[in-house]
C-alpha cells in the first residue's frame, strides 16, 4: 500500500500580473504541443485529452482557439470564479504549473495568486486523486461509497476524479466573489481535518450568475446562504428518510441548497416583496435560474423548490447536471407553477456504464442488479 501524499500547506506567491496573465492564458486553453512548447520555452508533446474535474458536462471555456484568453476567462461566464481545479495529470501536461510554483503543486493544496481582475486573488486547486481514497476514508475522513462504487450508473454519475483537501488553514478560501470553500464542507467530522471536498467550478459559476440575473431585476441579493453542499454519500445515506436521493447531485460537487439572505437573519428574504417569506419567493430564483440557463445551455440542471423544512424557511437546489430537472417537496399546491413542476423527483436516468469498483473493492459490484 503505498502511503498518502504529504499535504502541502496553504502557498501563497507574488508574482507580477504579467507572469500571471502568462500561466493563466497557458492554462485555460487547449493548444498544440507547439504553441505549448513556444509558450513555455520548452517543446513538449500536445497535451492528452484532459480528464472533467468530475463530471459532465465538459467546461466550453476551454475551446480551442486561435488566440490567448484574458485573464478573466478563467473566471467563468460570472467573471466572478477565483479558483480552477487541477489533478495531477493536468499539472504533468503543463509544464508551466510547476516552473512556477515548484514540485509542490503536485501534491494536494491550494496555492494562490495576486492579479484577478476585481482585485482578488485567484487560486489554483491540486486535488488529492481518486485512488487515495481506500474503502469508506480519504487519508482519515469518512466518506462512504460513491453509488457507482455499488452499482451501474449514467455516465454523468461517474466517480470524482479528486478531491479537495481542506484543513484549518485554507477553509476560509475564496472560491468565488459570494462563496467559500467552507459553504461546501459536509456537516459532520468537525474534529477530524483534514476533511475532503468534491467540487465543480461549474456550480460556482452558475450560483454567481443567479445572484447577478437577481440583482439585475432589482432585487437585493448580496448574499446568498449554502444551507447544503458537497454531501459525502456516508452523510447523504444519513438523510434518505428525509429526501435525500441515493444518487444526490450533492455527492458529485455540483450542487447547493441555498437561500438568499442578504439581510443576515438566518432565513430566506422576502424576495417577492409580498411582505410575507414563504414558499412564493422561491419561484423568483426559479425564474432566475430560468434565465441563466437560457443563456448559458451548457450550465444546464437541476431546480428543487422546497418548502420550509427548518428556521430558514423556504430554500431552492441549484446543480449543473447537465441535464433539465425540476421538482418541489410536497407543501401548499396554490404555491406550485402547476404547469411546469411536479412533485416527485426527475426521471432516473438509465444506467450506461458499469460499476466502477475495482481490485479489492469490485466487491461491492457483486450485488448490482
Amino acid at each position: 500500500m503505498r502511503s498518502p501524499l504529504p499535504r502541502s500547506a496553504h502557498t501563497r506567491l507574488t508574482l507580477s500580473i504579467p507572469v500571471v496573465v502568462a500561466l493563466v492564458a497557458i492554462l485555460s486553453r487547449t493548444v498544440s504541443g507547439s504553441e505549448v512548447g513556444a509558450a513555455l520555452g520548452d517543446p513538449v508533446a500536445p497535451p492528452a485529452p484532459r480528464a472533467e474535474i468530475v463530471n459532465n458536462p465538459a467546461r466550453t471555456d476551454r475551446a480551442a482557439t486561435g488566440e490567448a484568453l484574458r485573464f478573466d476567462s478563467l473566471m467563468g461566464r460570472s467573471r466572478r470564479v477565483l479558483v480552477r481545479l487541477v489533478s495531477h495529470d493536468d499539472v504533468m501536461n503543463y509544464p508551466g504549473l510547476i516552473e512556477h510554483f515548484g514540485n509542490d503543486v503536485l501534491q494536494p493544496g491550494i496555492r494562490s495568486l495576486p492579479g484577478a481582475p476585481n482585485g482578488s486573488r485567484f487560486s489554483f486547486i491540486t486535488l488529492m486523486p481518486w485512488t487515495r481514497k481506500l474503502g469508506a476514508e480519504v487519508n482519515g475522513y469518512r466518506v462512504g461509497w460513491w453509488p457507482g462504487e455499488r452499482r451501474a450508473m449514467p455516465t454523468n454519475y461517474d466517480n470524482p476524479v479528486g478531491f479537495v483537501e481542506v484543513t484549518p488553514l485554507n477553509v476560509s478560501t475564496q472560491l468565488s466573489e459570494h462563496f467559500r470553500l467552507q459553504d461546501f464542507v459536509t456537516h459532520d467530522q468537525p474534529s477530524v481535518w483534514p476533511k475532503y471536498v468534491v467540487l465543480r467550478e461549474d456550480l460556482l459559476d452558475k450560483l454567481e450568475l443567479v445572484l447577478e440575473t437577481l440583482q439585475g431585476e432589482g432585487i437585493p441579493a448580496s448574499r446568498a446562504t449554502v444551507l447544503s453542499g458537497f454531501r459525502t454519500p456516508q452523510y447523504n445515506q444519513r438523510g434518505f428518510n428525509e429526501g435525500m436521493a441515493f444518487a444526490s447531485r450533492h455527492q458529485y460537487g455540483d450542487a447547493a441548497d441555498i437561500v438568499i439572505d442578504s439581510n443576515g437573519d438566518g432565513r430566506m428574504d422576502d424576495l417577492n416583496r409580498d411582505g410575507v417569506v414563504d414558499f412564493r419567493d422561491t419561484d423568483v430564483i426559479n425564474r432566475a435560474v430560468e434565465r441563466v440557463e437560457w443563456r448559458f445551455p451548457d450550465l444546464v440542471g437541476g431546480l428543487g423548490l422546497y418548502h420550509a423544512m427548518g428556521p430558514s424557511g423556504p430554500f431552492a437546489h441549484i446543480d449543473v447536471r447537465g441535464e433539465r430537472a425540476r421538482w418541489t417537496n410536497n407543501g401548499n399546491s396554490r404555491a406550485r407553477p402547476a404547469s411546469r413542476w411536479e412533485y416527485v423527483a426527475a426521471v432516473p436516468n438509465k444506467a450506461t456504464g458499469k460499476c466502477q469498483a475495482e481490485g479489492a473493492m469490485a466487491i461491492l459490484c457483486t450485488g448490482m442488479r
